[in-house]
């Protein structure tokens, strides 16, 4: 009877669990997101459909990086961008229709996906809409502000930063280097930039401590410069730092200066005093041995 009440029990304990989990009060309604019901009760919204050019690339890169496995995938899609603008409309024109018809399955597609939403996920596709646009807004925004920014930086003539031994290797070699684009040229370049020896290396290291230098003092000038216009914005933060520091400095020794003068100038004061003192009191003794 042992083994059969050991079943009855195991029986009845999976009932019970099946019982809790089938439950429709396990989870509160605080758990359930509107986006994870958009997920799980209607199907995913339409994908955006490709236009001519992509279509031509999904059907050219397959082919390319079969002929062609040691090109790297940037290479065989800059391939295939040179190929799609030798071709003429004719030749576009398939790829081009294809786009059209997809989109106008997309628009009939995004119709019934938007009939079967619910107004609570509705509203929530149209915050996560307008969140995306604020997002992208305000990263147009600090690009433009960092192009506005540099070109004022180039307007009031800020120096250049210095240069790498590399870079100016590569700028005195870039013309004469292998390759037909400038990622090949740079890749070859690269390559013999590793190959040399010591000695060779040592003059573009020679060449970029000078240009270092001449960094340095030109910064220097420039940000003396913008210190006199009232521009102090644009100022390293370093800098800023280094002028309170011998600001403080020429104070203290200004104050302690001052100070010296001070204790001298009342020493002498002093010493002067006590010689009138002494003048005078001997001018008396004198003055009373005549009488």
């Amino acid at each position: 009877m042992a083994p059969f009440s050991l079943v009855t029990a195991s029986v009845s304990w999976l009932a019970k669990t099946f019982s809790v989990f089938s439950s429709k009060s396990v989870l509160p309604a605080a758990y359930l997101n509107p986006v994870r019901c958009l997920t799980s009760q209607t199907s995913a919204p339409p994908k955006k459909p490709l236009n001519g050019y992509l279509r031509f690339i999904m059907q050219q890169k397959p082919v390319l990086t079969r002929h062609n496995p040691e090109i790297k995938s940037v290479d065989i899609v800059r391939k295939i961008a040179q190929q799609w603008r030798t071709l003429s409309a004719e030749q576009k024109r398939p790829f081009e229709e294809a786009s059209l018809r997809a989109r106008e399955q997309f628009k009939m597609d995004l119709q019934r996906y938007n009939a079967q939403l619910t107004p609570t996920q509705i509203q929530q596709q149209a915050l996560e809409k307008r969140q995306r646009m604020a997002k992208r807004k305000a990263l147009r925004k600090k690009r433009k502000n960092i192009v506005c920014f540099l070109q004022e930086l180039n307007n009031l003539g800020k120096p250049k930063r210095p240069r790498s031994s590399f870079n100016i290797y590569m700028s005195e070699h870039f013309e004469e280097a292998r390759g037909a684009t400038t990622p090949e040229k740079m890749q070859s370049l690269m390559e013999d930039w590793r190959n040399l020896l010591i000695h060779q290396k040592q003059v573009y290291a020679q060449l970029a401590e000078d240009d270092k230098i001449r960094y340095k003092n030109e910064m220097k000038s420039w940000e003396d410069h913008m210190m006199e216009i009232g521009r102090e914005d644009l100022i390293r933060e370093q800098t800023l730092l280094n002028n309170k520091r011998t600001a403080a400095k020429t104070s203290v020794a200004k104050t302690a200066k001052a100070k010296v003068v001070k204790k001298v100038t009342a020493t002498g004061k002093s010493k002067t005093t006590r010689k009138t003192a002494k003048s005078s009191s001997v001018k008396k003794v004198r003055t009373i041995r005549k009488i």
